[in-house]
C-alpha cells in the first residue's frame, strides 16, 4: 500500500500540470479523507458524508469548476480515474480516491439513494421489476448498495454504457449473469458484424 503522502504529492503533481497546461481557472484541496469528506458548502457544509473506502478525497473549486461537471460530470470522473491510473490502483481499488467539485458526487449519491427508496416502493406495490437508467460502474455500485438493505434482488443488465441496474420483486430471480467467456464471446461477435 501506498503511503498516503507520497500519494498525494503524485496526484498533486498530476493536477499542477493538467491545471497550468489546460490553462484551467481551478483550485483543488487534498485531504486525506479515510472514508469521510467534509463538504464545504450548501446543506452539506460542516458535515462528514461517507465516501466509500476513499482514502484521498481531491475537491475541486474556482471559476471553471463548469467545466469539471458539465456533461453530468464526466471531466471530473475522467480525472479520478486518470488519477487513479498514476496511483496504480487495480480496477477494484479505484474508490480509494475521489474527486468532488461544488458537490457534485454528494448530490448524484443522495440523488441515488432517493432513487432506491422511491424504485423500492414502487417495486413492493406493483409486483414488477424496475429498471434505472444507463449509469458507470461505479454508480451502479453504490445503487446495489442502497437497495441491498430492502432484501430485494438486483442484478445490472445491458453493455458497456448502456449497463443498468435492476431491481426485482422478493421471489423473482434475476437472470444468470452471463460468464466472462460468454462476454469476450459477445464482443468478438459484435466487432465482426462491423
Amino acid at each position: 500500500m501506498q503511503d498516503l503522502e507520497d500519494m498525494k504529492k503524485k496526484v498533486n503533481d498530476f493536477l499542477q500540470g493538467l491545471i497550468s497546461r489546460g490553462h484551467l481557472n481551478l483550485e483543488f484541496n487534498i485531504l486525506a479523507c479515510n472514508g469521510q469528506v467534509q463538504p464545504t458548502i450548501g446543506d452539506f457544509a460542516g458535515r462528514e458524508i461517507p465516501v466509500a473506502g476513499a482514502d484521498l478525497c481531491v475537491d475541486f473549486s474556482g471559476p471553471d469548476v463548469s467545466t469539471l461537471i458539465a456533461r453530468n460530470g464526466e471531466l471530473l470522473l475522467a480525472l479520478e480515474h486518470v488519477a487513479a491510473k498514476i496511483l496504480r490502483f487495480e480496477h477494484e481499488d479505484h474508490d480509494r480516491i475521489s474527486f468532488d467539485a461544488e458537490n457534485f458526487k454528494l448530490r448524484r449519491h443522495q440523488e441515488l439513494r432517493q432513487s432506491a427508496e422511491s424504485a423500492i416502493e414502487r417495486v413492493r406495490q406493483t409486483g414488477q421489476p424496475f429498471s434505472f437508467s444507463p449509469m458507470n460502474s461505479r454508480e451502479r455500485r453504490l445503487l446495489h448498495l442502497a437497495l441491498a438493505p430492502s432484501g430485494l434482488p438486483t442484478a445490472s443488465s445491458g453493455e458497456g454504457s448502456r449497463r443498468f441496474v435492476v431491481l426485482y420483486p422478493e421471489g423473482d430471480v434475476p437472470p444468470p449473469a452471463p460468464s466472462n467467456n460468454d462476454r469476450a464471446r459477445a464482443i468478438r461477435e459484435r466487432f465482426r458484424r462491423r
